[in-house]
């Protein structure tokens, strides 16, 4: 396994090594710089790193509660396809939840910051060009929303959930859409400032809903990259969204 020169995937001495190299690997598997299948080598990795093998193990083990390793005793430790059911169930899990925040917000929009908000989508729109850097502000727009609401703890979980949509996410960066995802956050955020707490609601399940459009199509062109279930696979579908009709 050789390791990348990316300076955001090199260790600080000074601070904690496990989660550092959790990190990084979760970033390696997310981006596809590590594949479905890759061999990963706990001992080389160590090395490269000059570190004991108990963090990387640590590591591993994180990782492979996040669905995104198979540690194989005495055969090593791969990376695994994208669960195409573990997509569809995060996804799910993920709009529960950031529904609940921005219900929260929109229920007392004197109290949210607003203007951050709107910061953040002026530098969403001038990096619509520049993928791999919208989906880092794509993150920050959505942590936000969850530290506004008081509920940095319902974030963590959701970045714990949202690994196999992340892959698939980083798959589409031919095809994203920018221009309509910004427009999808304008709209969470001016529902939020006017008080609509149903209109927020509906936005942002909308908005969370956009990797079911183009699913079956990043399936079709990374087939490779999936665990897909036997048979016919089955479409992506939702209940309607509160005020409006299925996605």
């Amino acid at each position: 396994m050789e390791i990348e020169r990316n300076s955001a995937w090199e260790l600080d001495p000074t601070a904690s090594i496990t989660p550092q190299i959790t990190r990084i690997l979760r970033e390696r598997i997310i981006q596809n710089d590590l594949k479905p299948g890759d061999r990963i080598s706990e001992s080389e990795l160590a090395r490269a790193y000059d570190v004991s093998r108990q963090p990387v193990r640590e590591a591993f083990i994180k990782l492979a509660d996040q669905g995104l390793l198979e540690v194989r005793p005495q055969r090593g430790t791969i990376v695994t396809r994208i669960g195409y059911f573990a997509v569809l169930e995060a996804r799910f899990l993920r709009e529960a939840i950031e529904a609940d925040i921005v219900k929260i917000l929109a229920a007392t929009p004197d109290a949210v910051p607003i203007k951050e908000f709107r910061r953040q989508l002026d530098a969403q729109k001038a990096l619509s060009k520049d993928a791999d850097a919208f989906i880092r502000l794509d993150e920050q727009f959505h942590r936000t929303l969850a530290e506004a609401a008081g509920k940095t703890g319902a974030w963590r979980q959701i970045e714990g959930l949202k690994s196999q949509m992340d892959r698939v996410r980083y798959l589409s960066l031919a095809e994203f859409r920018f221009d309509a995802l910004i427009a999808q956050h304008h709209a969470i955020i001016n529902q939020i400032e006017a008080g609509e707490v149903a209109g927020a609601n509906s936005a942002i399940r909308f908005h969370l809903r956009e990797v079911l459009n183009d699913l079956p199509q990043i399936v079709a062109s990374n087939a490779q990259f999936f665990d897909l279930p036997d048979g016919d696979m089955p479409p992506p579908v939702n209940a309607p969204i509160q005020g409006g009709t299925n996605a």
